[in-house]
């Protein structure tokens, strides 16, 4: 049955790998609940057939009781609203049981995002370890791997920031994603969803200059992967992290991952006096009250556009 689900959030709803893994381990966390193993011979449609509402509600205390987090209880809400609704179209539910299930309110605060100087100065640090390594003596295989790699990150912090984009979104560019001459990028997002995204001039500069170094680490069956990691191939979410971290660390900025470049660039973006629709389009979102969040601009911000409008500021 968990097979099952997968498959069709996978198949019919288009949801991305990391949520279908995500959905599947929360309805497998719901079994449990009910007294139904992962190796149990028994199978589960008695305890199906008992679910009622008040034992999601239930579920849902017990883990915020144990100190789950807000974020946590809403994705696993709409997990059982999404498998409530499927098993009983497919009959393994007499009736959609979770229909009625409200989410715990998300905690609307954003994570930590940087200054526009602190974001400068990140980028210069990067800047400044590629002229580093560039300067640094050695010919050898190693000190031609150890350049390339430095560029790399280098463009990754740039796009990043450039573009807004998810993680997962950066991991599974490929080369022929990138359009030099227009300063594009085709994105492929959320529920296989594509957009285009621009990025600016420093961005590209970076591109150019890793895509000039890239064949230096890339293994023979490397593909089209935009970027690679240490061993030529395309590099993973966990190691852009570690690059992000260091560079934070290098730089002398708050520390933050990949996201917190996300939602650095939108609240930039936005007070630069971007409209929330272009913003919406910029990282993908699907709906706007997602965006919103970002409208947290600065007071010096909001006081300009009040004297701007108001005719009697």
């Amino acid at each position: 049955m968990l097979d099952a689900f997968a498959r069709y959030l996978d198949l019919q709803r288009g949801l991305s790998a990391h949520t279908v893994r995500a959905y599947r381990s929360d309805l497998g966390d719901l079994l449990s609940f009910l007294g139904v193993g992962a190796g149990d011979d028994e199978p589960v449609g008695p305890a199906l057939g008992t679910l009622d509402l008040p034992d999601l509600r239930a579920w849902l205390a017990a883990m915020s009781a144990a100190g789950a987090a807000r974020t946590t209880l809403a994705r696993r809400a709409a997990a059982c609203r999404t498998f409530s609704n499927w098993a009983h179209r497919n009959k393994l539910l007499k009736s959609d049981v979770a229909a009625r299930l409200r989410s715990p309110r998300a905690d609307a605060r954003l994570p930590s995002v940087l200054t526009p100087e602190q974001a400068a100065a990140l980028l210069d640090a990067a800047a400044d370890v590629v002229a580093e390594a560039g300067a640094t003596a050695g010919d050898d295989a190693d000190a031609y791997a150890a350049r390339a790699l430095a560029r790399r990150d280098r463009a990754i912090l740039e796009v990043l920031y450039a573009t807004g984009m998810r993680v997962s979104e950066l991991c599974s560019l490929d080369l022929g994603d990138v359009d030099a001459s227009r300063r594009t990028m085709r994105v492929l997002g959320k529920g296989d969803k594509e957009r285009t995204v621009p990025y600016g001039a420093p961005a590209a500069a970076a591109l150019q200059d890793w895509q000039d170094a890239r064949e230096v680490v890339a293994a023979p069956d490397a593909g089209t992967a935009l970027f690679l990691g240490a061993r030529g191939h395309r590099i993973g979410p966990r190691a852009v992290r570690d690059i992000v971290h260091r560079a934070t660390a290098r730089a002398g900025v708050p520390d933050l991952g990949p996201h917190g470049l996300r939602h650095s660039a939108a609240t930039h973006v936005l007070s630069g006096g971007a409209d929330l629709r272009s913003v919406q389009e910029l990282l993908g979102h699907s709906s706007l009250a997602t965006t919103q969040r970002y409208t947290h601009v600065s007071a010096e911000r909001l006081r300009a556009v009040y004297a701007q409008a108001f005719p009697r500021a």
